[in-house]
């Protein structure tokens, strides 16, 4: 059986340090926690940002570099998104686990490439999707050759600038893989600062909550020491000084609801 997993880590790459700091968290919570599996993430590019101007990262060789440093350092496993098929070969040298980002869910050729490099999958479920659509997806993948696949629930999108969660949904995907609920892009508001998403973090918690109450395999957070100066989704980003207090309330809360049959 599959450890419970924490995937969390600043949205972008912004700088060593940064992703050093939010690195020696997790890996003080590593050394607290043994039975969980503690996942360092962060994004090399986010070709998806509203707007142009947007800060969207400083590369994949960059990038890479930077994630390889906090896997010697911390000891801790690394996971990153790619959105060209391309991309997943150079990846695969240095993350644990390949992220394919919700708006490329369906993508056939990305999902193939991913899954050629043997790796551990997480994919993150479009907005626009129904959660029994997500079979399609495992399939596609294992035609591949992957075997270890999460998906991840993230909010879907109701009216312009809104998501919202379907907590059935978890349980639905939960018959085609393991699932991962993404608590602070559940809270984002798409483009709701025209130039850039909104975002409502104080409900990551109470979501993140009913989530693992009703049943779910990790979660997944990002995190930044100061949100409201992150370079991208600040405003649904967890402080880092409050991080470690919600992951002790949350698996507290698992080890109650598992241990009571809840």
């Amino acid at each position: 059986m599959k450890k419970f997993i924490i995937i969390a880590g600043p949205c972008v790459i912004e700088s060593r340090e940064l992703c050093f700091e939010v690195a020696d968290v997790l890996k003080s919570l590593q050394e607290k926690y043994p039975d969980v599996r503690f996942v360092f993430k962060s994004s090399f590019d986010k070709a998806n940002r509203s707007s142009i101007e947007s800060f969207r990262g400083r590369g994949m060789e960059w990038g890479l570099a930077v994630l390889k440093d906090v896997k010697d350092k911390y000891g801790l496993p690394v996971l990153t998104d790619i959105h060209e098929s391309y991309q997943a070969k150079p990846v695969a040298e240095v993350v644990d686990i390949i992220q394919i980002p919700a708006f490329l869910c369906r993508q056939t050729d990305l999902l193939l490439a991913a899954a050629e490099t043997k790796k551990e999958i997480n994919v993150k479920k479009g907005q626009f999707l129904a959660p029994w659509d997500t079979q399609n997806i495992v399939e596609k993948l294992k035609f591949g050759g992957a075997t270890d696949i999460y998906l991840t629930e993230r909010g879907t999108t109701f009216g312009y600038n809104n998501l919202v969660v379907d907590f059935r949904g978890l349980k639905i995907m939960r018959q085609y893989a393991p699932v991962i609920f993404d608590a602070t892009h559940s809270v984002q508001i798409p483009g709701g600062l025209g130039k850039a998403s909104s975002g409502q973090r104080e409900f990551a918690y109470p979501l993140a909550k009913a989530a693992v109450s009703v049943g779910v395999d990790g979660l997944f957070f990002e995190t930044h020491p100061d949100p409201d100066k992150a370079l991208s989704d600040g405003p649904n980003q967890i402080p880092l000084k409050d991080f470690p207090d919600i992951i002790e309330k949350l698996l507290k809360l698992k080890d109650f609801v598992e241990k009571n049959g809840i």
